[in-house]
């Protein structure tokens, strides 16, 4: 499972792009359920590396599909898994 602490400093960063009435959740869907669009996706990215203090490369997007997804990623970069 993705770790705790990652997964809810990304809801919080994620919060202001989901639409009314959904919840984030680890099985979220980035694009499919949030509607993220590549600009979107840059921002979030920016976001991210900015409250983990971290680079995200971008050979790893292809990976994440899901919020926990990202999560992993952010766990392996930031040395914390």
């Amino acid at each position: 499972h993705a770790n705790y602490k990652i997964m809810e400093k990304l809801t919080e960063i994620l919060n202001p792009y989901v639409p009314e009435g959904q919840a984030i959740r680890e099985n979220t869907d980035l694009v499919a359920d949030l509607g993220l669009d590549s600009l979107k996706v840059m921002n979030i990215l920016e976001a991210v590396e900015d409250a983990f203090d971290i680079s995200i490369p971008l050979n790893v997007l292809p990976d994440v599909h899901t919020v926990a997804d990202f999560a992993l990623q952010i766990g392996k970069i930031d040395g914390d898994d």
